[in-house]
């Protein structure tokens, strides 16, 4: 009887001309032994732990949104049902994107980037408007960020780019301009909706996807610098910018305006302890905190479950992290490694920046909690990267002698 385990060789006869092309691309070194692509299964304690942090934040969607969902919907359940839906039709989405081959997504990058910038250039035009931006598109059968859509294929664009130009990265043209280029077009998209959190997140990205690429350690620098002085001019220099420095710094200054999220969350915060309040017993959500089943889903989370559990859940993200750039470690081909590089520090750079968000360490800005935050395109482009580092953790190669 087989092995459910055992690596199956998928080296020649059965790949199509186009596809063994594709294969020959993304093969690792040259060496003197013939090289053999092989397939097993998935990493399962990455799929385990996305798996447990999506139902932990199903739940909480529940739990902190029923006050809410009663009083502007008339349903306690508006936003739980809706939520179980998207969560049970992303994980359909994480295991079929985890079974269609990596390269095949390699092949398609280009089209796939090119539309979601499409996609984002619409926004400022005919997007529409909530909680004062314009970062949604209404496409009639769903509600879709296009910002989500362009962090997935600005990832997969530069691993690609890094790997063809691998013998020139070191140099300005190829190591910084491309990457400045597009960036700069993304942010300034982004600058219209406004918003900010993406053009952080996005420089971010860039800047990872750069160092992990081969671009020189001081011309990185140097670009990183000149980013973080343009984001300060943004946020120092502009009425919006500007608003939220003061209230991050003096909330109390306008506690029933501006500063009645960020005071409602550390109120939420403090008021879980060590144990917390129990799970559906916070106060703060009872409209105190604004829409709690979103960026401060975390908020109502530390209230009802406390510090413990809430270090629980940080932990489990570590993991998830930790694991994710494991299989990048160990991915087939440096291609499929600065993928999950990049999926991987999406999700640590939101984490990072939500929770620092959400304890007021930063200024206020939307930015989502990763399989925690309410919402349905969002909740399915995550688990569909999910699905990709879980197709690259499917594939190895081996050199045979």
């Amino acid at each position: 009887m087989k092995n459910k385990n055992e690596k199956k060789d998928i080296s020649s006869a059965e790949l199509s001309p186009r596809r063994k092309k594709l294969v020959a691309d993304d093969q690792p070194a040259v060496s003197t032994g013939q090289i053999v692509r092989l397939k097993s299964g998935v990493d399962r304690p990455f799929l385990l732990i996305v798996i447990v942090l999506l139902c932990i934040g199903t739940t909480m969607v529940f739990s902190a949104s029923y006050a809410y969902a009663k009083e502007y919907y008339n349903d306690s359940y508006y936003f739980s049902k809706r939520q179980i839906v998207w969560a049970a039709a992303s994980i359909a989405i994480m295991f079929l994107v985890s079974r269609v081959d990596y390269l095949l997504i390699k092949r398609w990058v280009k089209p796939f980037f090119a539309v979601s910038l499409l996609l984002l250039a619409l926004v400022p035009f005919i997007g529409h408007a909530s909680g004062g931006a314009k970062r949604w598109l209404d496409l009639g059968f769903i509600s879709l960020q296009p910002s989500e859509l362009v962090k997935a294929a600005i990832v997969i664009m530069f691993a690609d780019y890094a790997v063809r130009n691998q013998s020139r990265m070191h140099t300005v043209k190829y190591g910084i301009i491309y990457y400045g280029l597009w960036t700069g077009i993304i942010c300034a998209f982004l600058y219209l909706q406004p918003h900010l959190s993406g053009m952080i997140i996005m420089l971010a990205l860039t800047a990872i996807m750069m160092y992990a690429g081969g671009s020189r350690p001081k011309h990185l620098a140097v670009v990183s610098a000149l980013g973080v002085a343009a984001l300060a001019v943004l946020i120092f220099f502009t009425s919006h910018g500007r608003s939220r420095i003061n209230i991050w710094l003096h909330p109390d200054l306008d506690p029933s305006g501006k500063g009645w999220q960020p005071l409602q969350s550390l109120y939420a915060i403090g008021s879980g302890g060590f144990w917390g309040v129990g799970l559906g017993q916070s106060r703060q959500k009872h409209l105190y905190l604004p829409e709690p089943q979103n960026d401060y889903i975390f908020a109502i989370l530390a209230e009802e479950m406390g510090f413990i559990f809430a270090v629980a859940v940080l932990a489990l993200f570590m993991i998830l992290i930790w694991r994710g750039f494991y299989i990048a470690r160990n991915a087939p081909s440096r291609f499929a490694s600065l993928v999950v590089i990049g999926l991987i520090s999406q999700v640590a750079v939101q984490v990072l920046l939500n929770i620092a968000v959400v304890t007021n360490s930063i200024p206020s800005t939307g930015i989502s909690l990763p399989f925690f935050s309410y919402g349905g395109t969002s909740l399915m482009i995550f688990m569909a990267e999910m699905g990709i580092v879980l197709n690259i953790s499917r594939y190895s190669y081996i050199e045979k002698s």
